[in-house]
């Protein structure tokens, strides 16, 4: 196994780091489509519910791997000609704004109202009510969802080689069928992604544990 690493670790780190770069991406990108997205369904505005209702239910109610293949192919008929990784990035941003937009939610709606109530009653603003009040409490009630989220747009991330997106499974997948030895390479495939699945938890619990303590170390 020592040997296998060897001669094909450095192409297998190659797709570590497209896997990472395009969940990060991915991230960057979703997290704040999502946030207005919760934001639009938390409106008093008819209109923007339902629409945030049709886009939840269309990225939620649909299989990925088809949606990969969908924004894959709809940007060239529209003209638009992108590198295969950017769309990956693009797909897996418009799927997990979705998901992550049903936590920003629900994270918000679990704040007690009274406290909101309460805050404005002692004439604190509703801007400096959310920040202080009400954002600190929510973030920590997201936290664990927001955590589980990472991880799924993380194993998502596997299904872009359909789109010729060379990332850890599709190296593992070409490894493979050179060498004829899958179970090593699947083998080191499962080690990276259990690898940035424990840096996530471990990310995730010390977030959790510094919001605890008030932000103190």
């Amino acid at each position: 196994m020592i040997a296998f690493l060897q001669d094909h670790g450095p192409a297998l780190l190659d797709g570590l780091a497209t896997t990472l770069l395009v969940s990060s991406g991915a991230l960057l990108l979703g997290a704040p489509l999502g946030l207005v997205i919760a934001a639009c369904t938390l409106s008093p505005r008819r209109l923007s519910t339902r629409a945030a209702g049709l886009y939840r239910s269309f990225w939620r109610g649909t299989p990925i791997l088809v949606q990969l293949l969908v924004v894959f192919y709809l940007l060239p008929m529209a003209g638009l000609t992108i590198p295969p990784a950017l769309a990956a990035t693009l797909a897996l941003a418009l799927n997990t704004a979705a998901f992550q937009s049903e936590i920003y939610r629900a994270g918000l709606l679990a704040v007690p109202r009274g406290q909101i109530e309460a805050a404005r009653l002692l004439g604190i603003g509703r801007r400096a009510a959310f920040l202080r009040i009400e954002a600190p409490q929510a973030v920590r009630l997201m936290l664990p969802a927001l955590v589980g989220e990472m991880l799924a747009l993380v194993k998502n991330s596997s299904l872009v080689s359909v789109i010729a997106v060379t990332e850890i499974t599709r190296r593992a997948q070409q490894i493979a069928s050179a060498t004829f030895r899958p179970l090593e390479a699947y083998g080191a495939a499962l080690i990276l992604y259990l690898a940035i699945a424990a840096v996530l938890a471990g990310i995730g619990l010390w977030l959790e544990r510094r919001l605890a303590s008030g932000g103190r170390a």
